[in-house]
């Protein structure tokens, strides 16, 4: 087998969970935010698992874009109040940067963070 080449395909899906991982790991963030489009993957995804017997990794709260060979991430989250909001977006940015290019291979053009909320001190 000398001289072949493999190539690997990473879905948007397995970006879209790895993402989903490092932004909720990142500390700072309370919750990935589905909103409405992430409601109706939910429900996809339930329906799926139920006909499949599959369990996917969850990704709600994030969506992939790959347009040639630019893949952006977009990560909507809601956040504690005990840190800055500017910092903790800016630390999802490097944390969905990093993880996504060390475990798909795949480099992120850029990682659009959405702040929807923030969770009051108790």
């Amino acid at each position: 087998m000398t001289g072949d080449k493999l190539s690997m395909v990473v879905t948007p899906t397995v970006i879209a969970a790895v993402a989903a991982r490092a932004a909720a790991a990142t500390p700072g963030v309370a919750r990935l935010e589905p909103g409405v489009r992430g409601l109706l993957a939910v429900i996809t995804r339930a329906s799926r698992q139920r006909w499949t017997d599959a369990d996917p990794a969850p990704t709600e709260g994030v969506r992939v874009r790959v347009t040639g060979a630019s893949l952006i991430v977009h990560v909507d989250i809601a956040v504690r109040a005990d840190l800055p909001a500017a910092e903790v977006g800016r630390a999802v940015q490097e944390h969905v940067a990093r993880d996504v290019d060390m475990h798909t291979g795949q480099p992120v053009d850029a990682v659009c963070v959405h702040i929807l909320d923030i969770e009051p001190e108790l």
